[in-house]
């Protein structure tokens, strides 16, 4: 059974090994910067965001137009299939006094009037200017600046979230790939041990328990590479997925050096100022009170000024031209009761708007305090990882030289190679801690990359 697990688990390897050699060897060596730029280039969300900018910067662009004067132009036709005329009795105005001293009828006899054609027309254009309520337009246009920075500071978080998360596979690979090197260099060893214990048994200096002890132990480094490897092929795939770039065509280069810190932790506490989120959070507040300023300029009764021309055929009695002037007046009393509940309703979102802006700054802060934690944590690991390393160096160059005077065996040879490599990825690890915690110190102040 055993044997079984670990043929398997050996085909496994092989397969993975394969699949990663021929990645390196046809892939495209890929720079952080290059995988960034190619994640913001295809990421559909990003699209979404900016899409989103446009659409709110349209919105203003239409309530805009609302401050000048509206012009409705109407008209229509009627025909009238029975049209009677009207008859006025005579004498039913009155009488009036005739030169002969007589009393004349009027009208002297009975007379009919045509109302008018059986077909008539009117058409006309009219203009309303609003005067009070400009300054609700005017408020409303600033509520839509407003959403056009909310949708601009969503898209700048989205593109920090995206670089981050670029960031993070990428040293996450990295550190994956190191760790799979001190592995494979644990592998040897372990099979370096076997070969010498099969032969020991072979020559009947051993027993064939420790054998199996030494399989055993062979079989869990394979299986620990091939948990490596297949992390490193899961991080791939990720990144593949955010740039949109085939995962057989991704090969990483090193990094070219560690983000830079500039100044003290206070300082970052003051560039947080442009974090997005706290930008979004004081956005929200600003657009709260916009909110109630409205709830209460609702209150006005829209009035303004209006003019236009009419012109109509068929109806003798009205002019068939006629320009006109005014004013209009409209107050929907009941708009003064219920935008009282309006304005609760948009007291209580300043609240909570207030309040998500306290939580955010504090939740910052706390990100910001974490992060720098851990680059002054990362550092001491640097520190002592170096020390490591350096003597781990040391002793294979001792063990390098007592192999090639003949002075020692090949075991203790790769055993101080995987003693070096386990120290050389442990120190590769930090590296990439602290360039991923200062990646996340300044993207939490919105620094952009």
């Amino acid at each position: 059974m055993k044997h079984k697990i670990k043929t398997v688990l050996t085909i496994l390897l092989v397969v993975l090994l394969g699949i990663s050699r021929t990645s390196a060897q046809s892939g495209t060596g890929y720079s952080l910067q290059q995988l960034i730029e190619a994640a913001r280039n295809s990421n559909l969300l990003l699209y979404i965001k900016e899409s989103q900018v446009q659409e709110k910067v349209s919105k203003l662009k239409e309530d805009k137009i609302k401050q000048y004067p509206s012009a409705t132009i109407d008209g229509n036709y009627q025909y009238n299939f029975n049209l009677p005329d009207i008859t006025i009795p005579a004498g039913t105005i009155g009488t009036v006094a005739a030169g002969n001293g007589a009393m004349q009828l009027m009208p002297v006899q009975d007379t009919r009037l045509k109302i008018g054609d059986k077909g008539s027309y009117n058409a006309g254009i009219s203009f309303y200017q609003p005067i009070i309520q400009q300054a609700k337009i005017h408020t409303g246009l600033e509520i839509d600046k407003t959403e056009i920075r909310l949708s601009q500071q969503e898209k700048a978080k989205t593109t920090l979230q995206l670089t981050l998360s670029v960031e993070q596979l990428y040293y996450g690979t990295l550190i994956a790939q190191k760790q799979a090197e001190a592995a494979r260099a644990r592998l040897q060893l372990a099979r370096s041990r076997v070969y010498v214990a099969e032969n020991a048994v072979q020559a009947g200096k051993a027993i064939g328990l420790t054998l199996s002890g030494l399989q055993a132990d062979m079989a869990g480094q394979e299986q620990n590479v091939l948990k490596l490897d297949i992390a490193v092929q899961d991080y791939l795939a990720e990144l593949s997925r955010l740039t949109n770039i085939p995962v057989n065509q991704i090969r990483l280069l090193e990094p070219s050096s560690n983000p830079i810190l500039n100044g003290d932790i206070d300082g970052y506490k003051v560039q947080a100022a442009g974090n997005p989120e706290i930008q979004i959070s004081k956005l929200n507040v600003d657009k709260a009170r916009l909110g109630i300023k409205m709830a209460r300029q609702s209150n006005l009764p829209d009035f303004g000024l209006i003019a236009g021309y009419y012109h109509q055929q068929g109806n003798p009695v009205l002019p068939s031209n006629s320009p006109y002037l005014g004013i209009s007046l409209k107050w929907n009393l009941q708009d003064l009761f219920s935008n009282k509940q309006v304005e609760v309703q948009r007291k209580f979102q300043l609240k909570q708007a207030e309040a998500n802006l306290a939580y955010t700054q504090q939740q910052v802060d706390t990100d910001l305090e974490k992060a720098w934690r851990k680059i002054q944590q990362s550092e001491a690991l640097i520190k002592a990882a170096e020390r490591v390393a350096l003597f781990r160096k040391a002793a294979l160059t001792a063990q390098e030289n007592k192999q090639a005077a003949g002075l020692d065996i090949k075991t203790s040879l790769l055993e101080a190679r995987q003693l070096l490599a386990e120290a050389e990825a442990d120190l590769y690890a930090a590296q990439l801690s602290k360039a991923t915690a200062t990646s996340e110190l300044h993207h939490l102040t919105g620094i952009q990359q």
